[in-house]
């Protein structure tokens, strides 16, 4: 058979539609949402071959509309993560060996089915299971997952090439081996593209997973096993279950052949993941890969010089899309006094103009937060800065959940910068701004390193350089995503590969090669030509 050295497509970023009125992706995503809604789907478990349903099911319903159902899930327990692993575990031997190449055309083909014939699909599910407006599920659901797909399985060729010198006489090569043992992927609700690119990417470089989803998130990720199934993933590497997560965790880290965790969620669950991982560390054959994308409380500081209309928008956007439920999401902002009055007229006037409803209607910005305890948490916060005379709330403060779980966009003004909405994660749509003598920039900069444990993203809104630089190094570690005269979210694979630190989780990088080095664990092979024949070095003969 003929053999060759292959050159993976050359990966572009899936352009995003626009979904105007009178386009004809407009025409398409309302018709795939008015079909998801006139009916219910009933959703089973993925393991190995088998399509697994239980005597237990769980409705799945819009968060914009909580009493419309759009179908049932069948809830696991732990017998059927032990299940998952042995599938994940049998189907190891083949898939390690199967060629890359042909791991890569499957995740390749499984991107052009999402560009083209389900990306009505998967964005209305989005739409509907997650309450994200059309604009939001396209460059989540279909553009972000496309291109994690695309240019991993570049990526992935670029480490292959990656090899050693070798000197006369041998011949150095690396070997990028899968883990050996099984993956475990937790993915959250907030992004689509997260939940299928962390057991793809781990699959993609000859691993096997089990995957559980955020259990808000199913209706989406029933939609993203359905596009890996049929662009040809083999029964067994990807093994989709839905399970509590104490019970997941009793039998997945007690495992000796679990061999890694790709984890984005709270940064309180995957403290505890990391520590019940380090309390049973003799249990594994291996030392787990222990790789994780967390909270943050992230940052937007204004200098003077700023335009106050650019910041104002940088705010809004950056505050408010998909309900602040973003872990890149503006959550606390720092201004100085002298564009205050301008900054703040040009917010209030926006959000008066902002709609807020359900996702069905192209017209709203806003829709809902995710479910009934996120919205109780949120309205806390919300509650808390009403009754808190060092708050004033500027904008917005008003919350309902009798339809659906609907938050107002919320701006809170504090005069202290310690406060409860300017330091502790609240995952919302509520944004802290803290008004600062402009000439403390110097100050604030240290303030703004200081006041959260979280390092995500930020951003520097400024028209003096030289305070863009000071602001780069003085808030080196405070931002795995550092951004300039813009808002701290949107980061685009291929171009602002994500992560952070501290807190905020282990900054291996989602959309790089750098998270894919995770997923293998190189051997060196060295092969000598003429072996010696004879054990004297000449440093041994006499003079």
């Amino acid at each position: 058979m003929p053999k060759g050295v292959y050159n993976v497509p050359l990966p572009k970023n899936e352009p995003v539609l626009s979904y105007g009125p009178g386009s004809p992706e407009r025409a398409s995503l309302k018709k795939a949402i008015e079909e998801a809604r006139s009916k219910q789907v009933d959703i089973p478990m993925y393991i190995g071959s088998e399509e697994v349903r239980t005597d237990k099911k769980l409705p799945l319903n819009p968060p914009h509309d909580h009493q419309h159902v759009l179908g049932y899930f069948h809830e696991g327990d732990s017998s059927h993560v032990q299940q998952a692993i042995d599938a994940a575990l049998g189907a190891k031997e083949a898939w390690a060996e199967l060629a890359w190449e042909h791991r890569a055309s499957i995740f390749l083909k499984a991107a052009d089915l999402l560009a083209g014939p389900y990306r009505a699909k998967i964005n209305a599910a989005t739409m509907l299971g997650q309450s994200k407006n059309a604009f939001q599920a396209e460059i989540d659901s279909a553009c972000e997952l496309i291109d994690f797909l695309r240019f991993n399985a570049h990526y992935m060729s670029q480490i292959y090439q990656d090899q050693p010198e070798s000197s006369p006489g041998v011949w150095n090569r690396l070997e990028y081996r899968p883990l050996e043992g099984f993956v475990f992927a937790i993915t959250p609700f907030n992004f689509t593209a997260i939940a299928g690119n962390l057991p793809a990417s781990a699959a993609l470089m000859g691993n096997t997973v089990v995957w559980k989803p955020a259990y808000t998130q199913i209706y989406s990720a029933q939609v993203i096993m359905e596009v890996f199934k049929e662009a040809g993933l083999p029964d067994g590497v990807i093994n989709l279950i839905y399970v509590d997560g104490p019970a997941a965790g009793d039998v997945v880290f007690n495992h000796p052949d679990f061999a890694g965790l790709h984890f984005t969620g709270s940064t309180g669950v995957f403290r505890h993941l990391w520590k019940t991982i380090g309390q049973n560390i003799e249990k594994y054959k291996t030392y787990p890969r222990i790789v994780g994308e967390t909270g943050g409380k992230d940052f937007i500081v204004a200098h003077k010089s700023a335009n106050a209309k650019e910041l104002a928008t940088a705010i809004v956007r950056g505050s408010f899309e998909f309900q602040g439920q973003k872990c890149s999401a503006a959550s606390r902002v720092y201004v100085p006094a002298n564009l205050w009055d301008d900054v703040k007229k040009y917010i209030q006037e926006d959000l008066k103009d902002i709609k807020m409803g359900g996702t069905e209607d192209f017209s709203n910005f806003v829709n809902a937060v995710i479910d009934e305890k996120a919205f109780d948490k949120i309205a806390g916060y919300i509650d808390h800065a009403k009754n808190n005379d060092m708050s004033e709330i500027i904008a917005g403060g008003g919350y309902d959940k009798s339809k659906g779980y609907f938050i107002e966009p919320t701006v809170v003004v504090t005069k202290d910068p310690k406060s409860k909405t300017i330091c502790e994660e609240i995952f919302g749509p509520v944004v802290t701004i803290y008004v600062y003598q402009e000439e403390r920039f110097e100050e604030t900069l240290e303030l703004v390193n200081s006041t959260s444990p979280y390092a995500l993203t930020g951003s520097i809104i400024s028209k003096d350089r030289y305070a863009v630089e000071l602001a780069s190094k003085k808030l080196v570690h405070a931002a795995g995503n550092f951004y300039i005269n813009d808002k701290p979210t949107g980061a685009v694979v291929g171009q602002q590969p994500f992560g952070g630190s501290r807190a905020s989780g282990t900054n291996d990088k989602a959309g790089s090669a750098l998270n894919l080095l995770r997923w293998v664990s190189p051997r060196t092979i060295k092969e000598t030509f003429v072996p010696p024949t004879d054990y004297r070095y000449p440093f041994l003969g006499e003079d």
